[in-house]
């Protein structure tokens, strides 16, 4: 089976799964490795997700795998994690995930701007870009990739993140 076709139908297999698992399925890759292949799979939920919950999705796929001939006879290497904060965002739950944080978005017309992601829905975005809020429709993204920062303002970290312990 080929490479494209297994990975399609690794995922209309396994979303079902993981979903029961309150898990999203972000991406699948099958990679070839010398006479191995490598299957990454990428797991996802609101608030994150946390090392268990990686374990655990682990666990489930590896069971589905293990009863399935989806992977064929090749030997494989699987690999299951959350999303890297390099992958663009394409997906309005992307956007709400990631709310508080800067994000660098091009538009389909061509214009580019680095803003704060305020609030989104499943078709808009609202941006705080140079002090004022824009926004964007979610359909007029090219691209959409949160920035880095290593010096985040405190006024835009998580609800109860202080950087300080209570004791």
């Amino acid at each position: 089976m080929a490479i494209d076709q297994t990975r399609e139908r690794l995922v209309s297999e396994l979303t079902p799964h993981l979903l029961q698992m309150g898990l999203d399925l972000e991406a699948v890759e099958v990679t070839p490795a010398g006479r191995r292949r490598i299957l990454r799979i990428a797991v996802d939920k609101d608030g994150g997700v946390t090392m268990d919950d990686v374990a655990e999705a682990t666990k489930e796929v590896s069971r589905f795998l293990d009863a399935s001939d989806t992977m064929g006879e090749q030997p494989y290497t699987l690999e299951v994690t959350s999303p890297g904060v390099d992958r663009p965002l394409t997906l309005p739950r992307h956007w709400r995930r990631n709310g508080g944080r800067l994000v660098k978005v091009a538009t389909r017309d061509g214009r580019t701007s680095v803003g704060r992601i305020v609030s989104a829905d499943e078709a808009h975005a609202t941006l705080e870009v140079d002090g004022a809020q824009q926004t964007v429709g979610l359909d007029d993204v090219a691209t959409a990739r949160i920035q880095i920062e290593f010096n985040r303002p405190r006024d835009t970290e998580e609800p109860g993140a202080t950087g300080a312990e209570e004791g």
